[in-house]
């Protein structure tokens, strides 16, 4: 049987059919035809510097495909972001090696205004013509779903939305009331046992089976009564209908496994996680060391104590780490029991409300990067003390460690900042760092960390 499901949010990772690749090239060659485009205007496209850019900005623009399912806002939004994101990389790493110094700045100016309206017009494009190609070619595929379960709702839902699925959704085949299954636009064809004679009569290409696992006996009699047609079958087993971490279909020695619950920074995403941090982490540290060495003397001469408050808290997979920050309270809390800060605390030095105010007391934690304990972004860490107690009050809580904790995260830039004085408030935060988790991308680091900046002016959940 050929095992496959249609993503969801969230859902499984898809396989890579040929519509999803051309999608997934159209980014690069966006950039990088824009790229080269600029620098013939600017007569430099045969100097081998600037070819070389331009194969760098194709390589930089593809880690992640389109969607044209999106909405056309997301379309033209993630085309910005992603022009952000390749200049920002492009820059970085020829500040690091001294190459920037080989490329005319008004021709990358240039480039960063022409590539990422080309790159929308280009999405657009497939956006709209997608689904008229898909039809000239006659890929049009006669479906059928078996269970109006819960997941069996989602499949029709996917493929009713969908503008490259390629699929006509005929109507559901299910044992029970044509009523049951809550979709008047999809027709009822009748009970499972029609099924197969169905299939030959119609010339039904395609059958998503969305059955209950309780029903194996069911399904492996479905699939034995079908093995005289050439319909392909897929399987939507009911536990993707629940709350998944990055799954993903998977091979374990030629035998398929199925991951429910996973670090989105497995293979090459973790190796690009973890180079990108070091390399960010490096870069800010050379650049702030001035006002890090500025606010440590501040700190020794407005209060005793020390510069640096360190604190155990749980890093990847839940192991202690030792987490560094500027000391902005007048005592250093790091047992059993640790009381959070709160507005007016009146343990937060007047320094140390300002850093705090503006985020400025998390900067030692780009050390803590460099020593390979945190990232940039991702789930912030919790006092040891507060992962005891809430890892027994909220589901999933320690879900968030199968990922390195970081300086900010996708709930921060939510609010959700502050004091957690009530469970609800610790259970946002919580939903928060798992829904980054399930939709981590490049994009999404660089969008909180664009959103950390803007909130590092006046954030009111800071104190």
């Amino acid at each position: 049987m050929q095992a496959a499901i249609e993503r969801q949010d969230p859902g499984i990772k898809p396989h890579l059919s040929l519509i999803s690749f051309f999608e997934a090239l159209v980014d690069p060659i966006a950039f990088a035809g824009s790229l080269l485009a600029v620098e013939r205007a600017f007569g430099v496209a045969t100097e081998p510097a600037y070819l070389a850019l331009a194969i760098a900005a194709f390589m930089l623009a593809q880690p992640m495909p389109m969607h044209i399912d999106s909405g056309l806002k997301a379309l033209y939004r993630g085309s910005w972001l992603k022009g952000t994101m390749v200049f920002s990389a492009l820059t970085l790493i020829g500040m690091l090696t001294g190459y920037s110094r080989a490329y005319a700045p008004e021709v990358l100016l240039a480039w960063f205004l022409v590539g990422p309206p080309s790159a929308a017009l280009m999405r657009h494009a497939a956006h709209a013509l997608t689904p008229l190609v898909m039809a000239g070619a006659g890929y049009r595929q006669r479906a059928v779903i078996v269970g109006a379960s819960h997941a069996g709702l989602a499949v029709a839902d996917r493929l009713q939305r969908s503008r490259r699925a390629g699929k006509h959704l005929l109507g559901f085949f299910d044992d029970r009331h044509a009523g049951r299954h809550a979709r008047a636009d999809v027709p009822h064809l009748g009970p499972i046992r029609k099924l197969a004679d169905f299939v030959r009569q119609q010339n039904v290409d395609v059958i998503y089976i969305a059955l209950p696992m309780s029903s194996q006996p069911r399904i492996l009699q479905l699939l034995d009564e079908l093995r005289d047609t050439t319909v392909s079958i897929y399987f939507v087993p009911d536990f993707f209908m629940t709350d998944l971490i990055q799954a993903r279909l998977d091979d374990l020695g030629g035998l398929p496994v199925v991951a429910v619950c996973e670090s989105p920074f497995t293979g090459i995403n973790g190796l690009f996680k973890q180079v990108s941090d070091f390399l960010m982490a490096a870069l800010i540290l050379v650049l702030i060391s001035p006002l890090m060495i500025a606010i440590a003397i501040a700190i020794k001469l407005t209060s005793p104590g020390p510069v640096l408050f360190r604190q155990h808290r749980y890093g990847l997979d839940g192991e202690r780490i030792v987490v560094y920050k500027f000391r902005s309270m007048s005592v250093c809390e790091n047992g059993d029991t640790v009381i959070q800060a709160r507005a007016n605390d009146n343990r937060v030095t007047p320094l140390g409300a300002f850093l705090r105010r503006t985020s400025l007391d998390e900067l030692p934690q780009f050390i803590n990067v460099l020593q390979g304990r945190m990232s940039v972004v991702g789930p912030r860490p919790h006092a040891v003390a507060h992962n005891e107690t809430y890892r027994k009050l909220i589901k999933g809580y320690m879900i968030r460690h199968k990922v390195r904790p970081g300086i900010t995260g996708w709930a921060q830039v939510n609010g959700c900042r502050g004091e957690t004085e009530t469970l609800d408030k610790m259970k946002r935060r919580i939903d928060f760092d798992l829904e980054y988790l399930r939709r981590w991308s490049f994009l999404l680091d660089l969008r909180i960390i664009l959103r950390t900046i803007g909130l590092m002016r006046r954030d009111p959940n800071a104190y």
